[in-house]
C-alpha cells in the first residue's frame, strides 16, 4: 500500500501532475495553444481596424484614387471586347490587327515600358504606404503604453542608421 501510495505521489502529488508535465514537453499543451491563437487573431483583427481608422482624404485624393484605379479593369475588360469582337465581325477585327502589326517593334518596347513603370510605380507606392502604415500602428501601440505583437515589431539594425534615427525621433 505504500509503494503504491508513494508513486502515486511521485506521479501526481505535490499540487502538480508530473505525467501531464512530461507530456508538454514532447506535445504542446492544445489549451495554450488556443489561448495564444486568440491572442494572435484578436492583434491581427486590431492591426486591420487601425488600418481603416485615420483615412481622412479629401476629394482630390479619392478621385485620383478612383481614377488609378481604372487602368487594370480597361484593360481586362478591353482585351474580352476584342475577343468578342473578333467572334462578331472578324473582318473590321482583321483590317485592326493588320494595323496593329505594322506598327515598329521600338514602339512596342516603350509601350512596354510605359505600361511596366505605370504598374510597378503603383505596386511600389502601395507597397511603402502598407509599410508606413505597419509603422504607424507599431508606433501608435507603443505611444498607448502596449507592446505590439511580435510578427509587427520592426527589428533595429546596425544597418540602417536612418531607421534608428527614425525610431528614436518617434518614442521607439
Amino acid at each position: 500500500m505504500g509503494l503504491i501510495t508513494g508513486l502515486m505521489s511521485a506521479l501526481f502529488g505535490d499540487g502538480r501532475n508530473g505525467v501531464a508535465q512530461t507530456i508538454e514537453i514532447f506535445r504542446e499543451n492544445a489549451e495554450n495553444e488556443a489561448a495564444r491563437e486568440s491572442t494572435d487573431k484578436a492583434a491581427a483583427l486590431g492591426q486591420f481596424a487601425a488600418e481603416f481608422q485615420h483615412r481622412r482624404r479629401g476629394v482630390f485624393d479619392r478621385l485620383v484614387d478612383a481614377l488609378n484605379r481604372l487602368p487594370r479593369p480597361a484593360l481586362a475588360l478591353g482585351t474580352i471586347g476584342l475577343f468578342i469582337t473578333a467572334m462578331v465581325e472578324p473582318v473590321w477585327f482583321a483590317d485592326r490587327m493588320t494595323g496593329i502589326a505594322l506598327i515598329p517593334e521600338p514602339l512596342w518596347w516603350l509601350m512596354g515600358a510605359i505600361v511596366s513603370f505605370y504598374f510597378g510605380a503603383r505596386h511600389q507606392a502601395k507597397g511603402q504606404e502598407f509599410q508606413r502604415s505597419v509603422v504607424e500602428t507599431v508606433a501608435m501601440s507603443r505611444a498607448l503604453g502596449r507592446d505590439a505583437p511580435a510578427d509587427m515589431a520592426v527589428p533595429e539594425t546596425d544597418e540602417n542608421a536612418a531607421l534608428k534615427d527614425w525610431w528614436a525621433r518617434h518614442g521607439g
